[in-house]
């Protein structure tokens, strides 16, 4: 059997129907982890135990599903399939959790928990994040070991279901179970492709750190007649510091924020990227820093955002001057910026502008720490070329402009990371009417069962 049996099999997988049906089953799993309710934390242990267990294992893997040691996060599935010594160890990921259903929103004749087919799309709560994509890479190695009778390689698999709440418990689990967990590279799956219908691969993910600005002048509101031009007013005092930490066009000031990391070899890859196309706002292209392209802002940058700003009662104003106002903001950032010098650099900018009455209160919920892996790393030219053999092209981000919990892999495990990605940016995650696209998931069913036969053909690259 041949390479090309295995992406055969796996493309029958879909012109069959059996990965609608498949994907179908998985969104019937209610398995919203920002959901408290203890019915909650129940079906997501039973998506571990009904949907991933029985299937991993009829694959071959030995199977462990373990709690959670944080009280706020779902339990975790460590998976392992041993063909031989000395062969290469691959890592896979996946996360069967979803944020919340908001069952309320969908359109008419669609509903978060029941697969919908359109056209084009399979609509339903998770069918882009993250339950297709790990569903993908399941079936693209049951398609290998279909056509060869064997993978080639090792592999090693986490299915969790807190990442939807930041992966709460997963960098304690990897410590404790770090002898299972090891591996020669991390190939898996999440986040949206540039464009549909070209494969894209990256090695990292931006980091987040969220925070409240904010600035108090004196009790309760008072008339603006009476008082006005005799008590500061808050909201003009915030927007005057929101107003210091970046210029007109959004090119970030605050010195410590401005990366390092946008090297000759991250540029060459970013190199003509589109940051455009399929669905989405049109880009704004005097936005951002000047002096880069499109694709280096998103991909290769820092950016600051405000998530929202608030003062006085805005739905029914009244005159008077409020005693507070408040923004929540967000630092978006790459390799290259030190993450414990966030707030305090913007502390320091802050007082130098005469702004030391605005408090910063950073977030309890912390994102995932930013990494990158080098383009030019073994692993990424390997995965890259195999993309190309198989589907004639690919685009190659240094990293992800989102977040994701890749820093538990690096920074623990010491392990490479590629992620392919299986959705598109318009797939309407985290929203109502999440979906995937049944063209992207075919063609992404063919990469991985190609990239999965290499490894097992060629070996872990010299």
């Amino acid at each position: 059997m041949t390479r090309d049996d295995a992406i055969a099999h796996a493309t029958a997988y879909f012109e069959a129907g059996t990965f609608q049906s498949d994907l179908a089953r998985l969104v019937t799993f209610r398995s919203e982890s920002q959901n408290p309710a203890p019915e909650a934390r129940a079906e997501s242990l039973r998506y571990l135990q009904e949907a991933m267990r029985p299937r991993l294992e009829a694959l071959g893997f030995t199977c462990e599903i373990i709690d959670n040691p944080d009280p706020k996060g779902g339990a975790l599935l460590l998976g392992e399939r041993h063909e031989g010594d000395g062969l290469p160890v691959i890592l896979t990921y996946g996360h069967g959790d979803t944020v919340r259903g908001q069952d309320d929103m969908w359109r008419e004749g669609l509903e978060p928990w029941v697969l919908t087919e359109e056209d084009d799309r399979l609509y339903g709560r998770g069918s882009a994040d993250n339950k297709s994509q790990h569903l993908i890479n399941i079936a693209a190695l049951e398609a290998v070991l279909a056509a060869r009778g064997s993978l080639g390689f090792n592999t090693r698999i986490v299915i969790e279901m807190s990442e939807e709440v930041g992966s709460v418990g997963l960098p304690e689990v990897f410590r404790a179970h770090r002898d299972r967990l090891t591996a020669d590279v991390l190939i898996a799956s999440d986040g949206p492709r540039l464009q549909p219908e070209v494969p894209t691969m990256f090695m990292g993910s931006r980091g987040g750190t969220t925070f409240d600005l904010i600035v108090e002048t004196h009790d309760g509101a008072h008339h603006s007649g009476n008082w006005g031009g005799l008590l500061a007013d808050p909201a003009m005092i915030l927007a005057h510091a929101l107003a210091c930490i970046t210029d007109v066009r959004g090119q970030i000031k605050v010195p410590e924020w401005r990366p390092n990391s946008l090297t000759n070899s991250v540029r060459e890859a970013l190199h003509g990227l589109p940051v455009t196309g399929g669905e989405g706002p049109a880009v704004d292209p005097d936005w951002g820093e000047e002096s880069l392209t499109p694709a280096e802002r998103v991909f290769g940058w820092n950016s600051f955002t405000i998530l929202a700003m608030v003062s006085g009662v805005p739905e029914a104003p009244v005159n008077a001057i409020s005693g507070w106002a408040r923004a929540t903001c967000q630092l978006r950032y790459v390799v290259g910026t030190e993450p414990e010098d966030i707030v305090p650099a913007l502390r320091r900018h802050l007082d130098a502008h005469r702004f030391e009455r605005v408090q910063i209160r950073l977030h309890d919920r912390g994102f995932f720490g930013a990494t990158r892996l080098d383009p030019d790393h073994p692993w990424a030219k390997f995965v890259g070329d195999s993309i190309r053999r198989t589907a004639g092209q690919v685009h190659v981000l240094p990293n992800l402009a989102g977040s994701l919990p890749n820093d538990s892999f690096t920074d623990i495990l010491n392990v490479p990371t590629i992620w392919v990605p299986h959705s598109y940016r318009g797939c309407s995650q985290h929203a109502p009417n999440e979906h995937v696209l049944k063209p992207l998931c075919r063609d992404a069913l063919r990469v991985m069962a190609g990239v999965f036969w290499d490894v097992g053909e060629i070996g872990a690259p010299g």
